[in-house]
């Protein structure tokens, strides 16, 4: 479900660095986290999250979500822009 919700996306924040721009710039609509990341490199992404009131689901796979958001490298996070 999650993953469809990435693939179906019209516009995305890939990896950890954007997905906290995003959170920052208030453009996250929903973040997803890969379950099989680091908690230290997800840390700032969850707390950022939290603070906005951006819901946030993890996912069980970084290679999976990577390969979703249609890049051939591993995503720990990954934000659904605003349109």
């Amino acid at each position: 479900m999650s993953y469809d919700k990435v693939a179906k996306a019209q516009s995305l924040a890939i990896g950890t660095k954007q997905t906290v721009k995003a959170l920052e710039r208030n453009q996250a609509q929903q973040v997803m986290i890969a379950a099989d990341a680091s908690p230290l490199l997800v840390k700032k992404v969850t707390e950022l999250a939290e603070q906005k009131a951006v819901p946030v689901t993890y996912v069980d796979s970084m290679l999976k979500l990577g390969k979703t958001c249609g890049i051939d490298v591993k995503a720990a996070a990954v934000a659904i822009i605003n349109e």
